[in-house]
């Protein structure tokens, strides 16, 4: 599937902002289920300096700064990726044998244990703490001697079911357990409920950032920028012998895949092939599509506007350039 995101952040100042410095994660990744076609991102206006680099989890990240005042800023990531459907979860036998508890006991220290990069995913980050709550919340999907596979499941659907999706009922720093305990928020919050879930009960999880293609109701045109960014989650578990792994999965003899306990969708690579993969981290903070400080400016107002559609429906708008 070939699609087109068009992602368009704004920021209005009241008074003149004199300089400022952005970082920004809007550039897809190359996966095993993706890859990227064209990537373009334009910055209005044009910033004093600019580069590209790549951080600590593997996501291209590009830095700017402005050094004349300005009272409005945009930025608009123009993106052409090509999607395939991922593998479905392991079914192996092998896999129901491997109980969520001896998962977990991988992860306990041990002298001279042998490191595996997943492990730096077990912790407490800025919008995930290690609670109690969490793993209380998990407890009916995580019996004793349940399959790894199936309890990390049955939790993606508890937190379909049991939590409801509304917008606007919480901020982007609206702490994970709040939202818990209200039993609603948005997709980021479902993600960050569902890791601090995971790693409160010892299995490694991080945040993955991106987009869903969206279907406009029947007889009605597709509005440009009416979309939104995307968040689900991804969960290590090593791989059991005899089961071959992918193309991207851990050197250290392990598997990510990944689980939307917004739309109850799963997969192992992405959960589904209108899903476009943009950054991954430990939560949120790691992955914000733009973040920054400004000298001046006082309050501000802020817009976003994401399309995500097959390039042939966004035939007004100019094409990306070609290449990275």
């Amino acid at each position: 599937m070939e699609l087109r995101i068009l992602h368009t952040t704004t920021y209005r100042y009241q008074g003149s902002v004199d300089m400022a410095q952005h970082m920004v994660h809007l550039s897809p990744l190359d996966t095993a289920t993706q890859t990227v076609r064209a990537h373009m991102l334009t910055v209005t206006p044009e910033p004093a300096s600019r580069s590209q680099t790549t951080d600590a989890f593997g996501n291209l990240r590009t830095f700017f700064s402005l050094q004349s005042p300005h009272e409005t800023l945009t930025v608009t990531a123009d993106s052409t990726v090509v999607t395939q459907a991922p593998a479905p979860l392991p079914d192996h036998p092998a896999w129901q044998a491997q109980t969520w508890e001896s998962v977990r006991d991988l992860f306990h220290y041990r002298a001279r244990a042998p490191y595996d990069p997943a492990s730096e995913f077990l912790f407490a980050s800025p919008h995930v703490p290690r609670d109690d709550a969490f793993a209380t919340f998990a407890r009916p999907d995580f019996l004793s001697g349940r399959s790894a596979l199936a309890a990390v499941r049955s939790l993606m659907v508890h937190i379909h079911t049991g939590l409801t999706y509304e917008s606007a009922s919480t901020e982007v720093n609206t702490p994970a357990l709040v939202a818990m305990a209200q039993r609603k928020g948005v997709c980021q919050d479902f993600a960050h409920i569902m890791i601090g879930c995971l790693r409160s009960l010892g299995l490694p999880a991080r945040y993955v950032s991106g987009y869903l293609l969206t279907r406009p109701p029947p007889g009605q045109p597709r509005l440009i920028g009416a979309d939104a960014s995307h968040a689900w989650v991804s969960v290590y578990l090593p791989l059991p012998p005899d089961c071959g792994a992918q193309s991207g999965d851990s050197p250290a003899s392990g598997v990510w895949l990944d689980f939307d306990p917004t739309n109850n969708r799963c997969g192992w690579g992405s959960p589904g092939e209108d899903y476009v993969t943009l950054a991954i981290g430990r939560d949120f903070a790691d992955v914000s599509p733009m973040r920054g400080v400004i000298q001046g400016g006082a309050r501000h107002t802020l817009e976003v506007a994401v399309t995500v559609a097959p390039p042939d429906e966004i035939q007004t708008l100019p094409s990306p350039a070609e290449g990275r």
